[in-house]
């Protein structure tokens, strides 16, 4: 925009921020920010909730040691912690023990489900009115940045 007047001229030019690991996770605390208020409503932790999801998206009833992997792989979290995590959704009754496998409750899945509902309309003000090719765009570069992560997380742990 060029802005003119009696004795000057002036321009300002509107630029995008450059995507970097710094933006990526401002954007990434920010919208997990408002999720675990929701969350917490529900007395359920960001950890509990991934672990859970896990479960509750499987196609079939997983053992703790395949939700621990899962979970890993999201979270990079350490195994004994995620563990721990799967325990306290069994003592409180949103997982629980069949033979070898954890699965859900009827409690689990209505707290994804109520934390889901309420999360549902913020989302959508977040996301709302971004245009599809930008989104398109950023999910691309998110996908190549989370695999050459993950790769480098690999490299690191092995």
């Amino acid at each position: 925009m060029t802005t003119t007047t009696a004795t000057s001229t002036t321009t300002s030019v509107s630029t995008a921020p450059t995507a970097d690991a710094r933006a990526l996770g401002l954007a990434h605390y920010a919208a997990r920010g408002v999720l675990e208020v929701v969350l917490a409503q529900h007395g359920i932790t960001f950890d509990e909730q991934i672990a859970l999801r896990a479960a509750v998206t499987a196609d079939a009833p997983q053992t703790a040691d395949a939700l621990v992997a899962q979970v890993r792989h999201s979270l990079k979290a350490d195994p004994a912690a995620i563990r721990a995590t799967l325990d306290e959704l069994r003592d409180r009754g949103l997982l629980v023990t069949d033979g070898a496998h954890l699965r859900p409750t009827d409690a689990g899945r209505d707290v994804l489900a109520a934390v889901a509902a309420e999360t549902a309309p913020v989302s959508a003000r977040v996301w709302g009115g971004i245009p599809a090719e930008d989104l398109a765009a950023a999910g691309r570069v998110l996908a190549l940045v989370t695999e050459r992560a993950n790769a480098e997380f690999a490299a690191l742990t092995a």
